[in-house]
């Protein structure tokens, strides 16, 4: 029986080694969910990046009055995960994706129906826009899991990131190009995100893949508790800073220490996307021949190795300093994609059939607060000087990245074996996801 399981594996690892683009569009849920995944990203990317300009210019809003309620809509969303969770962990997939997307319509509507200076309105538009984004990613990777198993799982969600960053860029690229006819602009572009939600929800609903609450109990057994993941989620917290980096610690880095043109952060976001477009899938099946667990301990190493570049290239002045930078910035998004491709993935890996929901809740919740606080928390240590942002940064990573590593965490050790030994992962996964995805199967393919 060992045997067996691990001749499968070796069969199994052989082919992970190889992009297969029509296999990895059926693992991520099938064509039709694709498209849903490129449209949602499509209409997010038309107005998120320009959200705070919308209440400002279109609601006349302060810039504090519109900050804080994007800030509050963000934090309190994820109050809604813990039910996200419990609601996968009855079966639902689909339905749930199709949720996240259509509390974002009303999130749209709301801000289309806010007169201007009523701050309120868009305060609640923003909390059903984020209650939306936050319970996206636990109900996306759940619906993965439940069409793919073991690496080809991994692969299927490299591949739902990489789609969703090119549509969140496309997106953005199509709302600049806009926003020159203003205010009017805007709102049409409000409008165009909302109906591009409506039909993602649609798409994704029509999918129609539950899982079998029972069919997972049995072979996960009642007796088999959620796995506590504390280190796992507090590096989590620490590890998504990197995600706020180009966005936030480097214009702070190269406009006011540096002095450098806008051009280069233009350039640096750019170089960001392309890269986690083109290398998500790539690296992360790739790196499938070593355990979860090493890989994003050495993703923590990479981005800690990243900030440190940023540290030095901040002493080289005006003239290298900003080309320093940029380069660096390269390394940093290898280490983004690494995390990207190791975390989500490992925590699938950990997790029991039963309990997959509240799992990725958890994880989500780790994620969401890190994104929620590091902007203050960057923009707090930027003061003080480059160590103290870029030092306490790596120092911090590398610590997250030790515990993540270490054997010695006993709350990792949960399924340590199951993602260190992959012929053992990958038969469990196979035996319980096959039977709960049954239905997923024909649905969505």
């Amino acid at each position: 029986m060992v045997g067996s399981a691990a001749e499968r594996t070796v069969d199994a690892m052989a082919t992970t080694t190889k992009i297969r683009p029509r296999a990895l569009v059926h693992a991520s849920g099938g064509p039709r969910y694709a498209v849903a995944l490129a449209v949602d990203a499509l209409g997010t990317g038309l107005l998120r990046p320009f959200l705070l300009l919308y209440g400002m210019s279109v609601l006349r809003l302060s810039a504090p009055a519109t900050g804080i309620a994007m800030t509050v809509g963000a934090v309190v969303g994820l109050v809604c995960l813990p039910a996200v969770g419990r609601w996968l962990d009855r079966g639902a997939r689909s339905t749930v994706v199709a949720a996240s997307m259509l509390v974002r319509v009303l999130g749209v509507a709301l801000l289309l129906a806010a007169p201007a200076g009523h701050v309120w309105l868009f305060t609640a538009a923003a909390l059903f826009l984020g209650i939306g984004n936050q319970a996206w990613p636990a109900a996306h990777a759940a619906l993965v899991s439940t069409v793919a198993d073991g690496r080809e799982r991994d692969a299927a969600l490299a591949g739902g990131r990489a789609l969703r960053n090119a549509g969140l860029g496309a997106g953005a690229l199509l709302a600049t190009a806009c926003l020159a006819a203003g205010t009017a602009a805007l709102q049409a572009l409000a409008a165009v995100t909302g109906l591009a939600y409506l039909a993602a929800a649609a798409l994704a609903w029509s999918v129609r893949v539950h899982a079998h609450p029972a069919a997972a109990t049995a072979k996960g057994g009642d007796d088999e508790p959620a796995p506590r993941m504390r280190a796992l989620l507090a590096a989590n917290m620490i590890y998504v800073f990197c995600l706020n980096v180009p966005e936030i610690a480097l214009p702070l880095v190269l406009v006011t220490r540096l002095h450098a043109a806008p051009v280069w952060l233009g350039g640096i976001f750019v170089a960001n996307t392309v890269l986690v477009v083109t290398l998500q899938v790539p690296v992360t099946v790739l790196m499938s021949r070593f355990p979860r667990r090493s890989v994003l301990a050495l993703a923590g190493v990479v981005l800690t190795a990243s900030y440190l570049g940023f540290l030095a290239a901040t002493f080289l002045g005006h003239g290298w300093g900003a080309p320093a930078v940029a380069a660096v910035s390269v390394v940093c998004t290898l280490g983004e994609i690494m995390y990207a491709g190791s975390a989500t993935a490992l925590v699938t890996a950990l997790a029991p059939g039963h309990v997959l929901g509240r799992a990725l809740a958890r994880f989500q919740l780790s994620t969401g607060f890190g994104l929620a606080v590091s902007p203050a928390v960057i923009t707090a240590l930027a003061p003080h000087g480059p160590a103290a942002l870029w030092g306490s940064l790596a120092a911090a990573t590398l610590l997250s990245a030790s515990a993540v590593r270490s054997p010695a965490r006993a709350d990792l050790n949960k399924g340590a074996d199951l993602d260190r030994h992959e012929s053992v992962d990958d038969h469990r996964l196979t035996g319980k996801r096959t039977e709960e995805g049954t239905e997923g199967r024909v649905g969505a393919w």
